[in-house]
């Protein structure tokens, strides 16, 4: 095999307002959990739902779009790939391990009493930071409802 993907598509409702953080060069992040679910039966006949969260990290214009109109509970579709780091416990626990999705574009679902009127924030792209730009200590972000 010669190639591979990393593609991730999502649609689900934010846990919280996404946080919103700055690079020593300029570029916004924004951060925020998404909860997606599944319904099923179980041996019971009973519905259940099961919520998955996911760990949603965005760059650049997505960001600065995000922190102004995504808020909690809103519907969202999200396109992007997984990501995973690593770094060294601070307080002794040894080494830690997050995965995220890194999003590339985004939409806004629902109607005006669910999202802001529906919008599209596929406006651009997301510039990926380089390795210099990503912040070293995002890894702060344990107050995730998770």
């Amino acid at each position: 095999m010669s190639g591979t993907v990393n593609r991730v598509i999502l649609v689900g409702r934010l846990g919280k307002d996404p946080e919103i953080k700055y690079t020593p060069s300029g570029m916004a992040m924004a951060s925020f959990p998404l909860a997606t679910d599944e319904n099923r039966k179980d041996s019971e006949g009973k519905r259940t739902t099961q919520t998955e969260w996911h760990n949603i990290i965005l760059w650049g214009k997505q960001a600065e779009i995000a922190g102004e109109y995504l808020k909690k509970g809103k519907l969202v579709y999200i396109e992007g790939r997984l990501q995973t780091r690593s770094w060294e416990d601070s307080q002794g626990g040894g080494q830690r391990y997050r995965t995220e999705i890194v999003g590339e574009r985004f939409t806004m679902l629902g109607g005006r009493s669910d999202s802001a009127e529906g919008s599209d924030a596929n406006r651009t792209s997301a510039p990926q930071p380089t390795q210099s730009e990503t912040p070293a200590r995002l890894e702060e972000d344990e107050d995730l409802p998770f």
